[in-house]
């Protein structure tokens, strides 16, 4: 028999000034049950799991719990219903302990003092009940992302909650932590539960969902079981095609193709060391390895944002100094941040101001920027790479991830680079938006661009690059070409192993 609906939407739509987020879509979610909502970047994912969570409230349509009509105007009235949403980035309070977080406004008193040893107890019945076992006296801070998202859940568990809504659960785990958290979701939803699991990444979504609902331009395309899907059929529901070829064909760079970018003993104590590497026209090279292996600190050091002891940079055959990201722009580098909340964008400025940010001396006349010049220069630049918006006048915050990630694009193209530095370029993004940005690359790198690409997706990798570069503990340790390299040997190379399992230094 199946189980009744939890919660249920009917016809719910939901308009930010002219963008309709979400239009007229229904949807049960059922106890015990993992349901996914699967879409591009602005399909309207996240702005359900948020109606759901009282932090939106709907233009129209109807929101059920139980049966029942309801109006959520917050989430602590969506969590007296029984619903909560765990967002990507952590509401958590880093310097109090696990136990502090998880009860957090919940205590246990007794005559108007925390009653510690009650909350206690209270505790090891929640890990008892739960199985996530987290040191209830451990900082959070102090714990690795993976533990901190367990103790969101703990509180979540804490407060009843019989539905919870997780947005990216996965985004910033490893795949051991992402692993786990499979595990977890599957293990409360087994205790009657259901988790609404937003998430970009379809084998996962196969893997760990039971149900599936498919948005569009947030239109409701098909909900259904996860066992009636596979990848290509969720990729042709959400983008409304299928992608025939996941990577775009590449043109062969020439063997004597000039250098563009060569970094000779690049070195930054205790981080990377005697990093040699070149870059040619038209180029990708890859830098693949473990997190924390150098990869990102190698970047930023060569564009000036990173400091190094030593070594040297070329581009185009001019020697630059390093250690200054102005004089790095003016050689003609640009660079993708590695996280572009935190490095890359300016989330409550416009479009336009984060585009021309780094540009203003050439778009500026007696110390006054030249809004006219601005306005259709950052148009270009963002029509070349399909930021697809309504104004550029909106704030970055209102653009999806996939679209955000392609406005640094356009900000980079903007200076008319050689050097285009792309770290994890296509990081926090649908699959979608991921050809499309392995679209722009090709295409820069066709036009006589030199792209040197990070990347933690072996596919990806595999799929881009004409060269590959192994990092391993802060040094280069190997070098595939796009012929040669496998999945298999660069993984081997990144961990220091040989095949018969042992490993060498």
């Amino acid at each position: 028999m199946t189980e009744p609906a939890l919660v249920e939407l009917r016809g719910v739509s939901k308009r930010f000034g002219p963008t309709i987020a979400v239009d007229g879509v229904d949807l049960e979610v059922r106890a015990g049950a993992v349901h996914a909502l699967v879409g591009e970047n602005g399909a309207g994912k996240s702005t359900l799991g948020k109606v759901l969570a009282g932090v939106y409230q709907p233009d129209a349509g109807a929101l059920l719990v139980g049966g029942h009509a309801v109006t959520l105007r917050t989430p602590r009235q969506a969590l007296a219903h029984g619903i909560t949403a765990i967002a990507q980035e952590l509401s958590l309070v880093p310097a109090r302990t696990v136990l502090d977080n998880v009860f957090l406004g919940i205590e246990s008193a007794r005559g108007g003092l925390l009653d510690r040893a009650e909350q206690r107890r209270r505790y090891d019945a929640l890990v008892e009940e739960t199985g996530l076992d987290v040191a209830g006296d451990a900082t959070v801070g102090s714990l690795p992302i993976g533990t901190q998202q367990q103790v969101e859940i703990l509180r979540a568990l804490a407060r009843k909650a019989r539905v919870v809504v997780l947005d990216e659960p996965t985004a910033r785990l490893s795949a051991a932590e992402s692993e786990q958290l499979h595990a977890i979701v599957r293990s409360i939803a087994a205790r009657g539960t259901a988790i609404v699991f937003i998430s970009h990444f379809l084998d996962e979504v196969l893997e760990t969902c039971d149900e599936i609902t498919i948005l569009r331009d947030g239109r409701l395309i098909r909900s259904g079981p996860a066992a009636a899907e596979t990848a290509a059929s969720l990729i042709q529901g959400m983008v409304g095609r299928s992608l025939e070829a996941t990577f775009p064909e590449q043109r062969p760079v020439p063997t004597d193709a000039p250098e563009v970018l060569r970094v000779e003993g690049l070195t930054r104590r205790g981080l990377f060391r005697d990093v040699d590497l070149v870059v040619r026209v038209g180029e990708i090279v890859a830098v693949a390895g473990l997190i924390g292996a150098g990869r990102s600190e190698v970047a930023r050091a060569i564009f000036g944002a990173g400091d190094a002891d030593s070594g040297r940079i070329a581009v185009a055959g001019a020697e630059i100094p390093p250690g200054s990201v102005p004089r790095m722009i003016a050689a003609g580098v640009a660079m993708i941040p590695e996280s572009r909340k935190d490095q890359g964008l300016l989330l409550q400025r416009s479009l336009r101001e984060n585009v021309s940010l780094p540009h203003l001396r050439r778009l500026s006349r007696l110390g006054f920027v030249r809004g006219r010049p601005e306005r259709i220069t950052v148009a270009a630049e963002a029509d070349r790479v399909d930021v697809r918006r309504g104004s550029d006048e909106l704030p970055v915050s209102a653009l999806s991830g996939g679209n955000q990630q392609k406005l640094l694009f356009a900000r980079s193209l903007m200076g008319g680079p050689k050097v285009l530095l792309a770290d994890e370029p296509t990081r926090g993004v649908d699959v979608a938006a991921k050809r499309s940005i392995y679209d722009i690359l090709v295409q820069l790198a066709g036009e006589g661009m030199g792209i040197l690409m990070i990347s933690s997706e072996l596919e990806e990798v595999l799929g881009l690059a004409h060269r590959i570069l192994v990092m391993r503990d802060g040094q280069i340790v190997a070098e595939f070409d796009q012929a040669d390299a496998t999945e298999h040997a660069i993984m081997l190379a990144a961990f220091g192993a040989t095949d018969d399992g042992s490993t060498g230094h």
